[in-house]
């Protein structure tokens, strides 16, 4: 979670595409998201949606999940659109979490997604074969979700009162086991009509009988007589100069579903669950990960949620399939898309990031084009500093230093980077932006800082007043304390912030 909050200085509101695959749940007694349900934020949430004390494993998920999401909501853009993971142990707690932080109004889909179309047939009751994508859009009324390109399998298809349709297998039977004496009940005249209706029977002089012969040699039928007089709507004449050919329609089945727009079944031979494995063991050379996730889902939730610029987060890396997704697009279609991956599991170096750079420099030994190749790109390899949070300044451990704090403040207000450019008095300073002016009195000394020395009085805000008055902009000041009202500030052209508590949320 500290990841995140890292990225807030930054990268506020300018995600476009999350695509997270958190833990399921299943019930595993090794949990690794163990986080404190102690906080202000948590007891709050907890009093308005648990009812128990004694909380289960589901309150515990949720506990993990909550602040996690709260996070990600603030780091998309306000058409961004998010992805998320999971099957049947929390579908329903995290469609509850999803719909208070990003509101209900915003949900998008509830996509089924098909990973085993065999089936688990080690699940109680019903063979298992799918999991879910919850789609949700930080402003749907904003938000703009991609159709897949119109290929082939979506051209040839047409349509009719049923529904789509295209030509299927010749009603004529071929083969030794097609012919007459095989099942001579299925050997008898088919009438077509001008208009291309066809019966069993002739009901006008002017249909053409039609006999099921090859070449010559007497064959038979496919179809009984009763589902050619039942199912004429699904059949489709072909004449030429000499012949009337006839055909079903081939319905599409859901594995060859034709649509541009995304479909809530989400289906293709791709997404199974076996392709991950595979592909992980053609990077590294054998098995390195547990249920790592298709990379062509991955590719196809980025297709539908970005355009070729956008920058895209997974803030639960794992074996690192996003990356390699958005690196697979960029070569694939000559994007500019990046990718933003948070781990912080033991394998993050080992796996995660050794998977980018061989999918980018190439493995010469794949028989797979593009790994053997490489696919280009580049990325950068960061670690986490010291965090800065609200616990660690008024205890006065791990205080940040002044010029700590003050990138952080300066980031979360600009969500730019800093030019380092400052005006620096005694134990505070100035920082200007197009429209403000930013004062931060601290020391890195807890004494300081909880001694009058710290706080914003009467003298220092009239010499703030006189230099935001100079140069026309209003001040925004963060200090531990004030012995000024907010009409006297307000006078002065200032905004008081308490630290520790209103650091965040002014970007």
């Amino acid at each position: 979670m500290d990841g995140l909050k890292a990225l807030l200085p930054n990268y506020a509101n300018k995600i476009k595409c999350i695509c997270i695959d958190p833990p399921y749940n299943t019930g595993n007694v090794a949990w690794i998201y163990n986080d404190s349900i102690d906080s202000p934020l948590m007891k709050s949430w907890f009093k308005s949606n648990v009812n128990s004390r004694d909380l289960n494993r589901h309150d515990k998920w949720a506990c993990m999940m909550y602040p996690r999401l709260k996070l990600l909501h603030e780091l998309l853009v306000d058409d961004g659109i998010i992805f998320i993971s999971i099957d049947d142990n929390e579908i329903a707690t995290l469609r509850h979490l999803m719909n208070e932080i990003f509101n209900e109004k915003n949900f998008v889909a509830q996509l089924t997604v098909i990973m085993n179309y065999k089936g688990n047939n080690d699940e109680f009751g019903f063979s298992g074969t799918h999991e879910y994508a919850l789609v949700y859009a930080k402003n749907k009324d904003k938000c703009h979700v991609n159709e897949f390109e119109a290929g082939d399998e979506i051209t040839e298809w047409k349509k009719d009162e049923i529904g789509l349709y295209k030509k299927g297998a010749n009603l004529v039977a071929t083969g030794e086991d097609g012919q007459r004496e095989k099942r001579p009940n299925l050997y008898f005249p088919l009438y077509v009509s001008k208009n291309n209706k066809i019966s069993t029977e002739k009901l006008n002089s002017n249909d053409i009988e039609v006999l099921p012969i090859t070449n010559g040699v007497q064959m038979r039928w496919r179809w009984n007589k009763s589902k050619f007089n039942n199912e004429s709507h699904n059949l489709i004449i072909i004449r030429t100069r000499d012949k009337i050919s006839i055909y079903k329609k081939q319905r599409p089945t859901l594995g060859d579903l034709p649509s541009k727009k995304p479909k809530t079944i989400f289906y293709r031979p791709e997404y199974s669950s076996g392709n991950g494995t595979n592909l992980l063991k053609a990077i590294f050379g054998k098995k390195v990960f547990q249920n790592p996730k298709p990379i062509e889902l991955i590719k196809d939730f980025i297709k539908i949620g970005t355009g070729p610029n956008d920058i895209i987060l997974d803030s639960f890396a794992g074996s690192g399939t996003t990356a390699h997704a958005v690196l697979e697009l960029n070569k694939e279609y000559n994007g500019n898309r990046k990718f933003i991956l948070i781990e912080d599991q033991p394998f993050v170096d080992r796996i995660t990031a050794e998977r980018i750079r061989r999918v980018i420099k190439g493995i010469p030994s794949s028989s797979l084009k593009t790994l053997k190749n490489g696919l280009g790109g580049t990325f950068t390899y960061c670690t986490l500093g010291n965090s800065i949070t609200v616990e660690e300044i008024l205890s006065g451990k791990n205080l940040p230093s002044y010029s700590s704090l003050r990138s952080y403040i300066i980031h979360t207000i600009t969500g730019t980077s800093l030019n380092e450019k400052f005006n620096v008095k005694k134990n505070w300073s100035i920082y200007e932006t197009p429209l403000d002016v930013i004062f931060l009195i601290y020391e890195k000394d807890i004494d300081f800082m909880r001694s009058d020395s710290s706080s914003l009085n009467d003298n220092l805000s009239k010499i703030m007043y006189r230099y935001c008055k100079s140069k026309n902009k209003k001040g925004i000041v963060f200090a531990s304390n004030t012995t000024l009202s907010a009409k006297i500030l307000s006078s002065r052209l200032l905004t008081f912030n308490q630290i520790p508590f209103n650091i965040r949320g002014l970007h």
